[in-house]
C-alpha cells in the first residue's frame, strides 16, 4: 500500500530535530536529496507548518515551498516590492481531523461561493457566481499516498471576509499521522541553547 511506502520513506530518512520557542521542529532528508522541514506545536502535537525543498537536475538546492502554514510573501522580503494586502491570500493550516484552507479578503456572501472535488483531476475547485474568484488546488497528502478524493468529505464555511474550505481526512491519514507522531516523540530533539542537533 502507498500510505506504508510514505510512512516507510519518513522513517528511513535523516531527521534532525530541535525543541525552539514551544515548538518541535523536525527537518527530514530524503535518500533522493529533497527536503522537508515540518514545525508542530509541542503541547498539542498539531502540524503548523510543512515546507518542501527539491533538487534540480544539476543538483542544486531550489527555494522553499510552503505546503502547510502562512506562505513567504514578496512583502516579507526586502525587495521594496510588496503585495496589494487586499489581494486574496490563500495558505493551509490543517487540524487533527482535517486538511484546512484559509483564503482571505474574499468579501462575497457564502451563496456566492461554490467548492466542490474533481476526482479526474484530483483537485478541489474553489469558484464565484459572480465570476470574480476561481482556484484549482490539489491536496498533497491525499495525492502522496495515492488516496481518492470525496466530495462527501468537503465542507466549507465564510466569516469574516474568509472562505474556510475543510477536507475530513481519510482514517489512513490519520493512522500515519499518528504513527509518524510517535517516531518523531522518539527524537532526541534539542533544546535551544544546545550547540550540536541530534540525528538519526
Amino acid at each position: 500500500m502507498v500510505v506504508e511506502t510514505w510512512l516507510k520513506m519518513l522513517k528511513c530518512s535523516k531527521k534532525t530535530a530541535l525543541i525552539h520557542d514551544g515548538k518541535r521542529k523536525v527537518h527530514y532528508l530524503f535518500t533522493d536529496g529533497n527536503e522537508m522541514a515540518e514545525e508542530y506545536d509541542l503541547n498539542t502535537d498539531e502540524l503548523l507548518e510543512r515546507k518542501w525543498r527539491h533538487k534540480s537536475t544539476l543538483g542544486a538546492h531550489g527555494q522553499w515551498r510552503v505546503e502547510v502554514g502562512e506562505p513567504f510573501t514578496v512583502g516579507s522580503l526586502d525587495a521594496g516590492i510588496k503585495e496589494n494586502s487586499s489581494n486574496p491570500f490563500f495558505m493551509r493550516k490543517d487540524t487533527k481531523t482535517s486538511f484546512q484552507w484559509r483564503i482571505r479578503n474574499l468579501p462575497y456572501p457564502k451563496d456566492v461561493f461554490s467548492v466542490s472535488v474533481e476526482p479526474s483531476e484530483r483537485c478541489v475547485i474553489v469558484k464565484t457566481s459572480n465570476k470574480k474568484y476561481y482556484k484549482k488546488f490539489s491536496i498533497a497528502d491525499l495525492d502522496r499516498n495515492q488516496l481518492p478524493l470525496h466530495n462527501d468529505a468537503l465542507s466549507f464555511t465564510h466569516v469574516n471576509n474568509t472562505l474556510i474550505i475543510s477536507y475530513k481526512k481519510p482514517k489512513e491519514i490519520l493512522t500515519l499521522e499518528l504513527e509518524l507522531l510517535k517516531e518523531l516523540k522518539k527524537l532526541n530533539g534539542t533544546s535551544e541553547g544546545d550547540v550540536d542537533c541530534k540525528t538519526q
